[in-house]
């Protein structure tokens, strides 16, 4: 469990500079040159991911079970989880009324993962990593919200044809995550 938790202090940690220091992140930066502040940012996420998924293995071996949910939340969980595609998604595809709308699809789809995951399981490693995940997540999209305001940052209307491409490609990247990469690649298949 160490390693676990000391992966998310690590990874959330750096994803949280400008949560709690942005002035300190852009003096750095101007400091450091943008490609050096990356290539460091980068470096320490990259450790603390595969800290995260080291540790989360490791917790797994000899999971701790805190309480057992209804089977019917497991159903809820992956409807939230295609909810969470579609807003990862709606990062990435230019002018969708999704982003147009809630300014942070990337944070509020972190946030609506972690939640899914807490709905499905009960283990003490599941609510360590999903419950900081989702901490994190609210105060990141509160951070964000904020610094919007204070800049004034307004966002371009959304088109349909890109909304509708950002639904689609959420839900298809949902479905092959769901029946396939999820079992692949951590080794539990969500629809058995």
């Amino acid at each position: 469990m160490a390693y676990l938790i000391f992966g998310l202090v690590l990874f959330l940690g750096v994803h949280s500079v400008r949560i709690v220091a942005d002035d300190w992140r852009t003096q750095t930066r101007a400091r450091m040159g943008e490609g050096a502040y990356k290539g460091v940012y980068s470096l320490l996420s990259l450790i603390g991911f595969g800290l995260i998924i080291w540790g989360f293995g490791v917790a797994r071996e000899a999971p701790v079970l805190l309480w057992v949910l209804p089977v019917g939340m497991r159903h809820a969980a992956s409807l939230l989880t295609l909810v969470a595609f579609v807003l990862l998604a709606a990062a990435y595809v230019p002018r969708n009324g999704i982003k147009a709308r809630l300014h942070h699809p990337m944070v509020l789809g972190v946030k609506a993962w972690a939640l899914a995951h807490l709905m499905s399981t009960g283990s003490l490693a599941h609510v360590v990593l999903f419950g900081g995940f989702l901490v994190w997540a609210v105060l990141d999209f509160i951070s964000a919200r904020k610094r919007d305001r204070a800049a004034g940052t307004s966002y371009p209307a959304g088109s349909l044809a890109a909304t509708a491409a950002t639904v689609v490609v959420g839900g298809v990247a949902w479905a092959a995550f769901a029946l396939w990469l999820h079992g692949l690649l951590i080794g539990i298949r969500p629809f058995g």
